[in-house]
């Protein structure tokens, strides 16, 4: 259902204001890119900084701008059940083609409680839903043998895989099969998941390089394998610049560099330091992006 090149795209903001016409635009700009699908609202939307209204119109414009031309997967996670459940019919209720929802972060779950969590979510609301599992953010590590347990549920139909471990999805893949779609959640991981059988990735590198991207995808599935090979290499160092601070700064650094967006985050993310933002304008003019 969902695969390909998806962007977790940022949240364009002007003066602590969300911008919906920079948003619209980016969407635009992204879809004559080539990219596969949207992910609103997620960590490098900056979710976790929105309040329910600014969630809700952030939504609200990816799916008016998609015009479903391409899928919206909408962020609707949190460490709470209800709020999730809530999330999420709202979402549905907006036209999103699916909702990501991330582990619970802070409280820690159990791998039971990660599956009883789940389960009411996709009892509760009929859309599609992708698990989306990054330990070094949540401080959870959802196991293969509880995804493989939630694949009961017809519409958890994906989940984003980030814990950058191949040995956890292979492991994964192996006890799924086909019963549910693996997506990278980590840049540098994407191709040696196409190998183990991922279908795509939830991309933040594709907020800077959607062509590059969605082409490498479509590479691999036309089997293509050397073109698919050298895009990884292409992409390489953005996806490490990507990453010199806590995601979103410098990407969306970096489309301010590239003209597309103001660099505004809000608090508790701060600008970049200026040194840093030096080493990614060097990064960005030796890929040929500014």
């Amino acid at each position: 259902m969902f695969k390909g090149s998806i962007v977790a795209i940022v949240t364009p903001f002007k003066n602590g204001k969300f911008d919906e016409k920079t948003y619209g635009d980016l969407i635009e700009w992204h879809i004559s890119q080539g990219t596969h699908g949207i992910v609103p609202c997620g960590t490098t939307g900056e979710a976790s900084t929105l309040d329910f209204d600014e969630h809700y119109r952030v939504i609200e414009v990816a799916v008016k701008a998609a015009n479903k031309r391409i899928p919206v997967i909408a962020g609707t996670g949190a460490n709470s059940t209800e709020e999730a459940i809530t999330l999420t019919k709202k979402a549905k209720e907006l036209g999103a083609d699916g909702a990501l929802l991330v582990t619970p972060y802070y409280n820690k779950p159990t791998q039971e409680g990660l599956y009883r969590h789940y389960k009411v979510v996709a009892e509760a609301v009929d859309i599609p839903i992708v698990l989306y599992n990054v330990p070094g953010r949540t401080a959870v590590n959802m196991l293969p043998v509880t995804v493989a347990r939630l694949t009961e549920f017809k519409n958890i139909v994906a989940i984003k895989e980030a814990t950058g471990d191949m040995k956890q999805v292979s492991e994964l893949i192996r006890l799924c099969g086909d019963r549910i779609t693996v997506i990278s959640g980590d840049d540098f991981t994407t191709l040696p998941m196409l190998a183990l059988g991922g279908k795509g990735a939830i991309s933040v590198t594709a907020n800077i390089a959607p062509n590059d991207m969605a082409e490498m995808f479509n590479a691999w599935e036309k089997g293509d394998i050397a073109k698919a090979r050298s895009l990884h290499y292409k992409v390489e160092p953005l996806n490490a610049a990507m990453f010199i601070e806590t995601n979103p700064v410098p990407v969306k650094t970096a489309l301010a560099l590239m003209g597309k967006i103001s660099e505004d985050v809000k608090l508790p993310l701060c600008e970049m330091s200026p040194a840093n933002k030096e080493k990614l304008k060097e990064i960005l003019k030796d890929a040929g992006i500014i």
